[in-house]
């Protein structure tokens, strides 16, 4: 799964959007340019609110909020997303609307998904947050989304794979539960859902290793260019099939298991262990190098996702500044600027500080001033 595939890469980017009753907007209707946007204004005000309108059209789903219904506007009945991308030369409309208490609808050139996860990957996409912060200080559920966001963009098996993985995790972990009410075991029973975790956990396992092996070279190199230093930083995948079967994890876990009735093995266990110079990153870090560890995490996602799927992403850059210091945020933008990235949006609380930025580099923008939800095109 994922091979690496030379080819002439491909842009791609969002020339509208339309809102209607998403988070703090009533309605909006923007035209972007192709390379920088630029998205401006007070803390609260919406910006956070718009990127992630995008994110959701790209991955069916926020961001930041896991619950559909919380993203409607105040005592609205329904949200609506609409986006139109410019993608290899032709035009994809996506579509998405939700009204409370039903399911929600996702369109491609007005034709409905039988499955959501059929989208994913359409429209290659990064988004650099402060909320990142959590794959260092949060635990290894964070890390494994991380993992899975990524490989998924490039490998549709994989995300396949996950579902199916999950659904069978969920009935194998039901059936543990139900050994313990009912006071007794049944073991040929359990081994049904084994073979099911074995069947879609294993390649899930080798397409996470070959990731890693990928995307190492790159980290380093980003890292290296952001922070001018000589540091090693790492990306160490840790997870019990390394030492072992999955099946033999499985049995040996098995007495555990019933005792805690749920399922203790498995790649819902992985985790990405962050190392700096051989130390981890979260004790030995100083804040300056783990907020330049992960713009280099994110960068590297985008540059290889572009090599895998020969599109260069979307890049989702929120509130840069709280990440950077002027110096790297220069720095970064001349990343952006090179043929690994595609179009980008780009947020500040500061006026104009991005558009000077912009401005030096000789770099085409737009900037929309953002206030109350309401937003104004400001060049």
């Amino acid at each position: 799964m994922g091979k690496l595939a030379l080819a002439i890469f491909v842009f791609m980017h969002l020339e509208h959007i339309h809102l209607l009753n998403f988070k703090n907007y009533e309605e909006i209707k923007l035209d972007f340019s192709p390379e920088i946007n630029c998205f401006l204004g007070n803390n609260g005000s919406g910006k956070t609110n718009l990127l992630d309108a995008i994110f959701y059209l790209a991955f069916c789903k926020s961001f930041f909020n896991p619950i559909d219904s919380q993203l409607i506007k105040d005592e609205e009945a329904y949200f609506m997303l609409q986006g139109e991308f410019l993608r290899k030369e032709e035009k994809e409309n996506i579509y998405c609307g939700l009204k409370k208490g039903q399911k929600k609808q996702f369109k491609r050139n007005k034709k409905e998904y039988e499955k959501l996860a059929d989208h994913i990957g359409l429209i290659p996409l990064v988004m650099i947050s402060p909320s990142d912060s959590e794959l260092i200080l949060e635990g290894s559920d964070v890390r494994r989304r991380f993992l899975d966001i990524v490989i998924s963009q490039y490998d549709r098996k994989y995300l396949d794979y996950l579902i199916l993985y999950n659904k069978a995790l969920s009935q194998r972990n039901r059936l543990l539960k139900k050994f313990m009410e009912i006071r007794k075991f049944d073991e040929a029973s359990l081994e049904i859902w084994d073979e099911q975790l074995i069947k879609y956990g294993e390649p899930i396992f080798e397409a996470r290793k070959e990731f890693i092996e990928k995307f190492q070279p790159l980290f380093q190199k980003n890292y290296d260019f952001i922070s001018d230093s000589k540091e090693e930083v790492k990306l160490e995948y840790d997870s019990s099939l390394l030492n072992e079967s999955f099946d033999s994890s499985l049995i040996q876990a098995r007495d555990r298991d019933r005792r805690m009735t749920y399922t203790t093995v498995g790649i819902h266990k992985d985790d990405l262990v962050f190392r700096i110079n051989d130390f981890p990153m979260k004790k030995f870090g100083s804040q300056g190098q783990q907020k330049t560890f992960l713009l280099a995490l994110k960068l590297s996602q985008a540059e290889l996702l572009k090599e895998l799927k020969q599109i260069a992403p979307i890049l989702l850059l929120d509130d840069i500044y709280d990440k950077l210091d002027q110096e790297r945020v220069a720095k970064l933008m001349t990343i952006v600027r090179k043929d690994w990235f595609g179009q980008v949006f780009i947020s500040d609380t500061h006026k104009d500080r991005l558009p000077n930025l912009f401005n030096e580099l000789k770099a085409e923008f737009c900037a929309f001033h953002i206030e109350n939800g309401k937003l104004k095109n400001e060049g």
